[in-house]
C-alpha cells in the first residue's frame, strides 16, 4: 500500500495579501493528498501556533483512488486559520495516503510558489 497515516508538516503560513487575478493568484497553503487505496481515507488535520493552544481536528474526506487538494485558506470549521500567523500541522488518516504540502506566496508581481513532502509518521 502507497502511503502513511500519519503526516506533519512543521512550516505553514499563509501570507496576507496578494498581486494578480483571483482566486488564481490568492496568495494560499495548499495540502494534495493521495490515496491510492480502495477505500475513502478520512484524515483529520490539526493546526498548532506558536502562541495559543491547537485547533481542529479539520475533517477532509479523500476518496479511494483519487487525489483532493485542500487550501488551509478554506478551512472554517472549526475556525478560520489566520492569515499572517505562522502555523504547523498534523495529519492523521485511518487510510494509508500520500501528502504534499504547497505555498503560493503572491504578495508581489514576482510570485514564489514552494512545494515540499511532510514528515512522514511510523508505520
Amino acid at each position: 500500500m502507497i502511503g502513511r497515516t500519519q503526516w506533519a508538516i512543521a512550516e505553514g503560513y499563509i501570507p496576507e495579501g496578494s498581486h494578480g487575478p483571483e482566486p488564481e493568484m490568492t496568495s494560499h497553503e495548499t495540502i494534495c493528498f493521495l490515496n491510492a487505496g480502495d477505500e475513502d481515507a478520512h484524515v483529520e488535520i490539526t493546526i498548532f501556533f506558536e502562541d495559543r493552544d491547537p485547533v481542529g481536528p479539520y475533517e477532509v474526506t479523500v476518496p479511494a483512488q483519487r487525489t483532493e487538494h485542500v487550501q488551509f485558506n478554506d478551512f472554517e470549521d472549526p475556525e478560520p486559520i489566520p492569515q499572517g500567523t505562522a502555523f504547523a500541522s498534523t495529519i492523521e488518516s485511518d487510510q494509508p495516503i500520500v501528502c504534499q504540502h504547497t505555498r503560493l506566496d503572491s504578495r508581489q508581481a514576482e510570485n514564489a510558489l514552494l512545494s515540499t513532502v511532510p514528515y512522514a509518521g511510523e508505520q
